[in-house]
């Protein structure tokens, strides 16, 4: 990574971190109280620093899943629905299957939620195949149906009996991801979040459907002249992505709520894109950027009760981060524009002249 493309988002970050600090100074609060506290919750204990990272860990998974996509020239908007079928396929392993060893049921439910994802990203890259669909209209449409499912299955199908609450039945002891830290929030989908993005470097700078799915992504053109299978790289791509947001499903039943939920993610599909963004699409940087939003997550709650600074102000700052990036990234390639059209009618002055 270019030195370049590291300042970029620490730059955005500073600057969203300033204009944080103008608005809570507006609101007659202390900013610099505000953002103590906000270290501190995040990252002054054991505790703070393993709900950083607990919370960061399908945030991890979900920006992998935007990041490998758009590393092969695809947009998958589609991370949210694919954690919800990726969550729902762990819960009907992890509470619906006969009693059997840890390492089994752990290792039977973790493939369930990747392929519970996989197959749902793998279905928004038929229909861009088989019918042209844009992928980011499929994803996005996919993601509400993936919703509605859920909903549908915890209001009827898996609903825990007597069937007054909206949620399947909890996980049995087998199927619970473990703590790495007694007492903590930080549990096994982290060390599996980072063996993923191990797995995000080897598989696209070390393979060689990694080098050929790259290789469409910055020209199709030249990848089908080279004799590429374009098709068979958008499959398998978008169930790789599904299968890394189904994860972020996983993780988070798995290993926080132990059951499924109507609405259990907050928008982790969503955040992901962001994460990414800040990430380059690298896994280092995805990795800290996730970290990063983990600890304004978990920082926050101190920072309310500490400085009292409303949660809302931790989304101003996500939001003002997120802007910044995408803002120099439409510069450059406004910019990168510019330089195109004028070379184009310079050429066209000289033909014209001859």
């Amino acid at each position: 990574m270019k030195f370049k493309n590291i300042v970029i988002p620490v730059v955005a970050i500073a600057v969203a971190l300033i204009f944080g600090a103008i608005i809570i100074a507006v609101m007659g609060l202390d900013p610099l109280l505000a953002y103590e506290s906000l270290v501190q919750g995040a990252f002054g204990s054991v505790y703070g620093v393993t709900t950083t990272l607990a919370k960061a860990t399908p945030l991890i998974f979900t920006g992998l899943s935007f990041a490998l996509a758009k590393k092969t020239g695809l947009l998958n908007i589609g991370a949210e629905g694919q954690l919800y079928m990726g969550g729902l396929c762990s819960v009907l392993v992890a509470a619906y299957l006969p009693p059997m060893p840890m390492i089994l049921h752990l290792s039977l439910e973790i493939l369930a939620g990747f392929t519970g994802g996989g197959l749902w990203g793998l279905l928004a890259g038929w229909l861009k195949v088989r019918f042209g669909s844009s992928e980011i209209i499929t994803t996005v449409m996919l993601n509400y149906t993936a919703m509605f499912f859920i909903a549908y299955m915890v209001n009827g199908p898996i609903i825990e009996p007597p069937g007054n609450l909206p949620q399947s039945k909890p996980i049995p002891p087998s199927a619970i991801f473990p703590s790495l830290i007694p007492n903590t929030q930080l549990h096994l989908g982290f060390a599996i979040a980072i063996l993923m993005a191990v797995f995000y470097y080897i598989f696209l700078w070390h393979t060689r459907k990694g080098y050929e799915a790259r290789v469409v992504g910055l020209n199709p053109e030249a990848a089908t002249y080279a004799g590429m299978n374009k098709n068979r790289l958008v499959f398998l791509i978008m169930f790789l992505a599904g299968g890394l947001g189904g994860l972020a499903g996983s993780s988070e039943i798995l290993g926080i709520q132990h059951r499924l939920f109507q609405a259990f993610s907050p928008g982790y599909g969503y955040d992901g894109i962001a994460v990414a963004l800040l990430g380059l699409n690298s896994p280092i940087g995805t990795v800290l950027a996730a970290i990063l939003f983990g600890a304004l997550r978990s920082g926050g709650d101190m920072m309310q009760m500490v400085a009292h600074v409303p949660l809302a102000i931790i989304y101003v700052i996500q939001a003002l981060v997120i802007m910044f990036v995408a803002a120099e990234y439409l510069f450059r390639r406004f910019g990168g524009f510019k330089q195109r059209a004028a070379k184009l009618l310079k050429g066209a002055g000289k033909h014209e002249s001859v």
